[in-house]
């Protein structure tokens, strides 16, 4: 898991709109202007109806099956793993359907190559947590003075597991590691990616239901929103549109990164002001989560009519994702897929390697925004099929302009990747 755009912009605009405020004053994101719901809303946005019961969730069945496939991915690993060591997280959800926020307490889940698995959690906390579960997991819990690390040591002893290599998922806390590298010296301990990577990497076909139908929803929203917007809003006049939008839906907006003309070349935004001004780039990144499935979709949009120079910067974009999708193949690094858009890029004319495309192409997506792997140079890890990829080529002119197209693909067991959002944009005067 790692942060994504919209956790950046989020977090900024917070800080902003604190900084902007007398001392002792807490900052309140809803305050006038920061992009809460308009109190009339236009047509476009009143029109649209809840599309909740689209979806249909992730099964216990599943849940239940995801765990297994990981016991058999540590058994097949050379080397293997005799444990897998889960803490708070998206991955904790991943395996059990439990959301539980990080504090200094431990709550872990333990999945063994064999057997059933175990959590542990903070005494007081026993029956919150029972509450959550979605099917049955032995829970043992540790009290304020107890070592937690004990627990799950003593519970590996007994299991059998003595010696032996345990993964540790990749944003797990140190301090959450130590408390068990303490109690359980002898045992191994590595990073266990090849397993979480592997169980989460390659999407199953309900998965792709899921992130499909948010994508869809973000498309719904953004057509919306683009019909509503009026020469003179800021950034975040149309993020409240956009998030009027997604609640319409009945799904989370996750925060839009809005960018207007020479701002846009940012592509992680800016704290100052914006307005829409006629003939300007309207850039905006955004998308929801479906049963917790993300979509992360940008498009451009000009009100009025575009100058030349930014036809051409489109039609180049959109030339790169087109030749992203043919990239994205089984088998073929994901380093080749950023040198197929960056080639595009650089063939007409806009600099060299990162000059004015400043990123990756893209990113893994799935439960979480941003996961592995990535579509970045240099990066040799072969593609599988069903992994989930955002494909988001650019072109950002410092002090001039910015344009990102960005749709998410999935990559198939033959041919090119296709598209999980409904289509490419066709044009910055019809960008869905």
């Amino acid at each position: 898991m790692t942060i994504s755009r919209r956790d950046l912009i989020r977090s900024s605009a917070l800080l902003t709109a604190a900084s902007a405020l007398p001392l002792g004053t807490a900052a309140d994101p809803q305050q006038p202007g920061r992009g809460e719901t308009p109190a009339n809303l236009p047509p476009a946005i009143a029109a649209l109806a809840s599309w909740r019961d689209r979806m249909k969730p992730i099964t216990v069945e599943e849940f239940q099956g995801r765990i297994q496939h990981a016991q058999k991915l540590m058994s097949d690993l050379k080397p293997g793993f005799d444990a897998l060591y889960v803490t708070p997280g998206t991955t904790l959800y991943y395996f059990t359907g439990i959301r539980w926020g990080l504090s200094e307490r431990v709550v872990a889940l333990t999945i063994p190559r064999s057997g059933d698995p175990l959590l542990i959690c903070p005494g007081f906390e026993e029956g919150r947590l029972r509450e959550l579960m979605r099917f049955p997991i032995e829970l043992r819990v540790w009290q304020e003075d107890d070592n937690p690390g004990e627990l799950v040591a003593k519970w590996l002893t007994e299991r059998g597991i003595r010696a032996g290599r345990i993964g540790i998922e990749e944003t797990t806390r140190y301090t959450y590691y130590d408390k068990l590298r303490h109690a359980a010296p002898e045992l191994t301990y590595a990073i266990g990616d090849p397993v979480t990577i592997g169980c989460r990497g390659n999407k199953s076909e309900h998965e792709l239901e899921l992130m499909r139908l948010a994508c869809a929803v973000t498309f719904e929203a953004y057509r919306a929103t683009f019909a509503s917007v009026q020469e003179g809003m800021t950034q975040y006049d149309i993020n409240g549109l956009l998030s009027a939008a997604f609640s319409k839906l009945g799904f989370p907006s996750g925060g839009g990164l809005i960018l207007i003309g020479k701002w846009a070349a940012l592509p992680h935004g800016t704290t100052q002001p914006q307005k829409l001004v006629e003939g300007q780039i309207l850039q905006i990144d955004a998308g929801t989560n479906v049963d917790g499935y993300e979509s992360d979709v940008t498009r451009c949009y000009v009100l009025g009519e575009p100058s030349e120079k930014y036809l051409r910067a489109f039609d180049t974009v959109h030339k790169a994702q087109e030749a992203a999708l043919n990239a994205a193949r089984r088998g073929h690094e994901c380093g080749s897929v950023d040198a197929a858009a960056r080639a595009v890029i650089t063939n007409a004319g806009y600099g060299n390697l990162y000059e004015h495309f400043t990123h990756r192409l893209g990113h893994g997506i799935g439960l979480d925004g941003h996961e592995w792997p990535y579509l970045v140079r240099g990066n040799k890890r072969l593609l599988d099929a069903n992994q989930t990829f955002s494909n988001e080529p650019g072109i950002y002119i410092v002090d001039d302009f910015g344009l990102r197209l960005e749709d998410d693909m999935v990559v198939m067991p033959d041919g090119p990747a296709r598209l999980l959002t409904p289509g490419l944009s066709e044009s910055l005067k019809k960008p869905v």
